[in-house]
């Protein structure tokens, strides 16, 4: 394995490559890119990619961090951690599970969240124009506009700015919105993205199970995130019998990419718009 200090704005920025590869070569290889808020979102809105690329030759799955982790719930074990020595402990458990997943790379820009919801701020933006570039990923995930921690959506933000001052020849084919603080389960069936989460659940458990850090400061990521993972894949349809035995649900983020011009805001309220009429529809169609 390899941790090194890459070029990034923060001097605590870390790139870690658990087979040892080059930095560079990592970086290159990635297929499949997933950018989240905090260590544990992308074993948890990602999965689908990480069980994708788990052992293939073919396809590499590269995680990217944007907050150092210093700021959550503490209590059990980890309730008179300081900031840093929590940031430190959150580090260390996503590295594990880079390792256990097999990834290509992991890389932690360690921003404050203050800095990432800064509109100002330039620096992450250019962190993750220059990450994308170097990646160049076929398939990015990142979180989903209609999420409801703001650090999230300011991620969401970041990336798709980020990408929208790629040139169209460095762009992914796809850009997909992920399911942490707030299910996609309420939007249409044509809108929504299936990801199948079936793959490897021991691997599933293994990832979600690293972070202990959240489970055993009270909050049962795991128990939760596999929950919503078979009750998506249960629910999704009433008439016929489950196609898959775990689900995430995605947004389409493409277009806002295809279209630099194109409101983020305008674009998640059209999904909300055909969620409203087609509850009315078919309260009007039900209805005496």
């Amino acid at each position: 394995m390899s941790l090194t200090s890459p070029g990034f704005k923060k001097l605590s920025a870390l790139l870690y490559v658990p087979d040892g590869s080059s930095a560079l070569g990592a970086l290159q290889r990635t297929s499949h890119l997933a950018i989240a808020a905090h260590p544990d979102d992308i074993e948890i809105m990602a999965y689908p990619a990480i069980a994708r690329c788990f052992r293939n030759p073919e396809e590499w799955f590269t995680a990217a961090i944007v907050t150092d982790g210093s700021v959550g719930l503490r209590s059990g074990p980890y309730a008179g951690f300081s900031d840093s020595q929590f940031a430190e402990l959150r580090a260390r458990e996503q590295q594990k599970a880079a390792c256990i997943g097999e990834y290509s790379a992991l890389v932690m820009l360690n921003y404050a969240s203050s800095e990432i919801k800064d509109r100002q701020n330039r620096a992450v933006i250019e962190d993750l124009r220059e990450l994308i570039n170097v990646c160049r990923p076929g398939i990015i995930y990142t979180h989903n506009p209609a999420d409801k921690h703001e650090t999230h959506v300011a991620v969401a933000l970041r990336v798709i700015e980020a990408l929208r001052g790629l040139e169209p020849p460095l762009l992914p084919r796809k850009l997909f919105g992920c399911e942490v603080w707030r299910s996609l389960d309420w939007m249409t069936d044509q809108d929504k993205v299936i990801f199948d989460a079936s793959l490897y659940p021991n691997l599933a458990a293994a990832l979600l199970g690293v972070f202990d850090s959240q489970i055993g400061g009270g909050k049962r990521y795991d128990k939760a995130t596999e929950g919503r993972r078979v009750a998506n894949a249960t629910f999704s349809e009433s008439h016929a019998t489950d196609e898959y035995q775990a689900v995430t649900f995605g947004m389409n983020l493409t277009p806002l990419i295809e279209n630099p011009d194109m409101s983020v805001s305008q674009y998640v309220k059209e999904h909300m718009d055909r969620f409203s009429q087609e509850v009315i529809n078919t309260l009007d169609n039900l209805s005496r």
